[in-house]
């Protein structure tokens, strides 16, 4: 059970072994772009691709889904980033349970965002949880963690293709455990409970009041989508990459610096952020100076201003 391309590493590692994947559940087709046409979720497609049925309730609680996965008869349910809590009555279906693949060493950054909020929060550190799961929301027993280190430069993006790799080659060593009983699980500790709720576009936007440093990490956490932003006469100019420097107070939060081959330097709440890469409302993405070279920015331009 699994939605966003974050699952199909798992779901490829899946398909390598010899225990049949019996069938894909992912949530429905969703409109997307500009134009609004259905897209299917990465993991249908690749389950397709392979001749893997695929399930794609709007309500895990419906009781034809319910009955479908009964025929199905799964002895085990793998979950990644599919989206929704399992109610009691479907993780009681296969005799040997539902175990989740979670990006985060638990307790912390439980939730449906955790390789965003890893980042947001300055970790150094983060990895995957293979946890047994319950009612509860991220809060079931630990079978094992694996660990890796947030790079400066890591984003969204490149952590959560790294996680979902980890997880992958972890979820396969939990299950070998389990068949061979040779893996116990253990609770959660209750201390370091924090939590990753969904992000929304709008946490994207710049505040230049907030330091440098933090602005930073929005970029990193909202690459590559949705993307951080601010807005330039008037239009939302997306920051793709961004670097934070240090300096002293010289001009007013959101005011520009300085313009040049590396980049648009702009005053915070404490420090400067370097933009290097930019991509202006219905304009294709740039290096910040290549995109100086079609709009120029003169020192003292105040970024976000309404």
């Amino acid at each position: 059970m699994g939605t966003p391309a974050f699952a199909c590493p798992i779901l490829e590692h899946l398909l390598a072994r010899p225990d049949p994947v019996v069938a894909v559940v992912s949530q429905p087709d969703r409109p997307r772009g500009r134009g609004l046409a259905l897209v299917a979720p990465e993991t249908k497609r690749l389950a397709l691709a392979h001749g893997v049925p695929v399930l794609q309730p709007e309500r895990v609680r419906d009781a034809v889904f319910q009955e479908q996965l009964r025929r199905l008869a799964p002895d085990l349910i793998v979950v990644a980033a599919y989206g929704k809590i399992l109610p009691r009555p479907v993780l009681d279906i296969p005799p040997h349970g539902a175990i989740n693949v979670h990006a985060s060493l638990l307790p912390r950054h439980r939730g449906a965002a955790p390789v965003q909020w890893a980042i947001l929060a300055g970790d150094r550190v983060t990895g995957v949880a293979i946890m047994v799961m319950n009612e509860e929301m991220d809060a079931g027993d630990i079978l094992l963690e694996r660990q890796t280190p947030i790079a400066d430069d890591d984003t969204a993006g490149t952590l959560g293709d790294r996680l979902a790799h980890l997880g992958a080659a972890a979820l396969a060593e939990a299950i070998d455990g389990l068949q061979k009983g040779t893996l116990r699980p253990r609770p959660q500790p209750t201390e370091g409970v924090t939590f990753a709720p969904r992000i929304e576009r709008e946490q994207g936007r710049l505040d230049w009041w907030r330091p440098a440093e933090e602005l930073a990490r929005v970029v990193r956490a909202f690459a590559p989508v949705p993307s951080a932003f601010t807005t330039f006469g008037g239009r939302v100019l997306k920051v793709h990459r961004a670097v934070p420097e240090p300096g002293p107070a010289a001009a007013p939060p959101g005011a520009v610096l300085d313009t040049g081959p590396g980049g648009i330097l702009v005053m915070t709440g404490a420090g400067r952020l370097r933009l290097l890469e930019v991509q202006l409302e219905g304009r294709r993405r740039l290096a910040a100076a290549d995109f100086l070279a079609g709009h120029p920015v003169p020192p003292g331009t105040c970024l976000g201003a309404a």
